[in-house]
């Protein structure tokens, strides 16, 4: 069984890198704004078997369920990796072989770069790695099992996942996605995704925003 897994942090804590730009308001909208892009994307793809959130936001485990799609809640989200590697555990015992961790925030993620990464053969005891932009980040983590090494989501992670995998012999691949991999964390990454002229939803949130209006000399 293909499963996706989708960890989404509460909207309301979320994206503090970005609290300097941007005020709580505009941070929770923009999370949601992404979740929305993501989630129409996931909608829209026919490979996996099952799509699961993982969240301690009772406004996400909402909106999970009312796309159909399963729910793990947590009191409170101590670290992704915990998040994650929690949820492949129960996810492995419930016959999930090919886990797949996509994060909330990639806003030009389409159908297909789900339905590709998810189609690909990847025996047990491998792995598929997509970097985020800048290669320090790991924006998708696909695992058969779903637990073959520990997640270690957080600074440097592309790295100490790919460290991981290769202390537990487990052959990984790395897969380049530039719709996958430019996730949103600072204002730089906010000013390269507008300049891509995307459709999303996330774009036209942006383009109300004084920091994206003053940066693009409007």
């Amino acid at each position: 069984m293909k499963v996706v897994l989708i960890p989404v942090k509460d909207p309301d804590n979320a994206k503090q890198r970005l609290a300097h730009q941007l005020s709580p308001e505009q941070r929770h909208d923009l999370v949601w704004a992404m979740l929305e892009d993501v989630t129409r994307s996931v909608c829209q793809s026919t490979t996996p078997d099952r799509v699961v959130v993982v969240s301690s936001s009772k406004p996400v485990v909402r909106h999970a369920l009312l796309h159909g799609w399963d729910v793990i809640q947590e009191e409170k989200q101590v670290s992704e990796s915990e998040s994650v590697d929690a949820s492949a555990q129960l996810l492995k015992e419930q016959g999930a072989s090919t886990l797949l961790r996509l994060p909330a925030d990639i806003p030009l993620l389409q159908a297909k770069d789900i339905d590709s990464l998810l189609n690909l053969e990847v025996r047990p005891g491998s792995a598929i790695l997509v970097p985020s932009h800048d290669h320090t980040g790991t924006n998708a983590l696909l695992r058969n099992p779903p637990g073959a090494f520990p997640s270690r989501f957080g600074e440097n992670s592309f790295f100490r996942h790919r460290e991981e995998a290769e202390r537990r012999g487990i052959q990984f691949t790395v897969i380049e996605n530039p719709r996958i991999a430019l996730d949103l964390d600072e204002l730089s990454d906010l000013l390269h995704f507008q300049s891509q002229g995307s459709q999303t939803q996330t774009a036209q949130l942006l383009r109300q925003f004084d920091c994206i209006k003053e940066a693009s000399g409007e």
